[in-house]
């Protein structure tokens, strides 16, 4: 649930609300008790590359595929010829 800040004490107090901010609280900041912002934690960027050792274990958490019945799977199903 995100705190209520008057204007005022952001401004007098920004670095205390900024430390519990990056520790992960929320904030809404009100100017004569209407609320006009709020201040929240950015949320972590998204990796862009898997490292191979959570890769392989993921893998390996997941089901075993016969390869030769995927194959004949896909021959009944798909044809061959273009």
């Amino acid at each position: 649930m995100a705190q209520k800040i008057a204007q005022r004490e952001l401004r007098n107090d920004n670095a205390r609300v900024i430390d519990a901010v990056a520790a992960g609280e929320t904030f809404v900041v009100t100017r004569n008790g209407v609320p006009v912002a709020e201040l929240r934690p950015i949320p972590p960027p998204r990796r862009r590359f898997v490292a191979r050792a959570d890769l392989v274990a993921l893998g390996a958490a997941g089901p075993h595929i016969d390869l030769g019945r995927f194959r004949a799977d896909l021959d009944r199903v798909v044809s061959q010829r273009l």
